[in-house]
């Protein structure tokens, strides 16, 4: 991985947030990581996973996340539910937004706006618990091109442009030390969400569930050690209809990712 020349984000230096790179907020793969995208469009600057979600990355949508999506998830979206106020707190939506305070929190308002920009609260804390120590970070967006669905491909994964996410990799002495990823996966037409983690040579470290509440059988399966140590390049395809090839499938998809847009890039 070539990460030099590129932006950081350290969580001791917590007003660099507004310039760093995009982070994805776990949503559904439809979403991801559009929302962020389409929301430093709108308001010209990247929020928290918390704009969207009750608790973070990987949690269900809060009342905002629920009125973006139900207003098409598009740019369009954000005009339609600006005068609307999400969090009951007495400030609209777009007011909130401009503000820099967060709409889908009461406790946030454009007079009291919070910490829910600082940089410990961008980086999903499941990240952070996989890395204990570290206190830098380069979240690296993973855009798609047609050259990386082909890669994939060639891989045995198929990979869409709605697969497009965001890579978390910790650094230390300005070294990257790792990878981690959050994804979504799909059983019986229902979502959840996965964490993976790899090492610096791109080898799975860690495969864990994180948010299971459509899927509970998914935190109960015992397919997740079945990973570890494989280089990404390597995992195996899913087959079959139940959770643990669902999960498979999952991982698959999101190990390929990781090597078509870290490996030799």
């Amino acid at each position: 991985m070539d990460l030099k020349q590129r932006p950081l984000f350290r969580l001791t230096t917590a007003r660099q947030a507004g310039w760093l790179l995009l982070l994805a907020c776990a949503l559904p793969a439809q979403a991801e990581p559009a929302f962020a995208r389409l929301y430093k469009q709108q308001y010209g600057y990247t929020p928290s996973c918390n704009a969207c979600h009750k608790d973070g990355g990987g949690t269900p949508n809060n009342a905002y996340g629920q009125q973006f999506k139900d207003a098409g998830e598009n740019l369009a979206a954000f005009a339609k539910i600006a005068a609307l106020d999400a969090d009951g707190d007495g400030a609209r939506n777009a007011e909130e937004a401009l503000a820099k305070s967060n709409p889908g929190d009461a406790k946030s308002t454009p007079s009291s706006k919070g910490e829910w920009l600082d940089t410990a609260s961008l980086i999903p804390r499941e990240v952070q618990a996989l890395f204990p120590g570290v206190r830098e970070y380069l979240p690296r967006d993973a855009v798609l091109t047609d050259a990386d669905l082909a890669r994939a491909q060639a891989l045995g994964a198929v990979l869409a442009k709605a697969d497009e996410n965001t890579i978390y990799i910790p650094l230390t002495d300005k070294k990257p030390v790792g990878t981690a990823l959050i994804f979504p996966a799909e059983y019986q037409g229902k979502l959840f969400f996965l964490l993976l983690a790899t090492d610096r040579q791109l080898k799975v470290t860690r495969v864990q569930p994180l948010n299971t509440a459509h899927v509970p059988a998914a935190a109960k399966s015992g397919v997740y050690a079945s990973f570890q140590g494989l280089a990404v390049d390597q995992l195996p395809a899913g087959g079959g209809v139940g959770v643990d090839a669902a999960i498979t499938t999952a991982v698959k998809k999101a190990g390929t990712l990781l090597y078509v847009r870290l490996k030799n890039a």
